[in-house]
C-alpha cells in the first residue's frame, strides 16, 4: 500500500555563534517536543552533519548539525512556522533550516 506522507527535516546546529556546544538537554526537549506531536523521532545526533555557507560578503562559514527529521500525513505550514520561530529563538539564529519533502511510504 503506497501512503503520501510529508517527510520534515528540521536543521540545528551543535555550537552557538560564539563556540559554545548546545546542550544535550536542549536536543533532547526538540525530540521530546516532536515525539509528542508527531508520535515519533529520528534524531541525527551523535555524528554530526557539517553545513558550509557563504555570506553576503563571500565569507565561508561552516557549522556542525544535528538532523532530526519527522514523517506526517499532513503539512501544517502555520505550526512549523510557528515551531521553526521558536526554535530560532531558543538556539540564538538568524535561521534554522526547516524543509518538508512529500514523499511516498512503500
Amino acid at each position: 500500500m503506497n501512503e503520501d506522507m510529508f517527510l520534515v527535516e528540521i536543521f540545528l546546529p551543535t555550537f552557538d555563534n560564539e563556540g559554545q556546544r548546545f546542550s544535550k538537554a536542549a536536543f533532547e526537549a526538540v525530540r521530546r517536543e516532536l515525539t509528542d506531536k508527531f508520535g515519533g523521532v529520528t534524531a541525527f545526533t551523535r555524528a554530526p552533519a557539517t553545513g558550509l555557507w557563504s555570506d553576503d560578503a563571500g565569507h565561508l562559514h561552516r557549522d556542525e548539525l544535528a538532523i532530526f527529521e519527522v514523517m506526517s500525513d499532513a503539512l501544517d505550514r502555520a505550526w512549523w512556522t510557528g515551531y521553526r520561530q521558536d526554535l530560532e529563538r531558543r538556539f540564538r539564529q538568524e535561521e534554522i533550516v526547516v524543509r518538508a519533502t512529500q514523499s511516498e511510504r512503500i
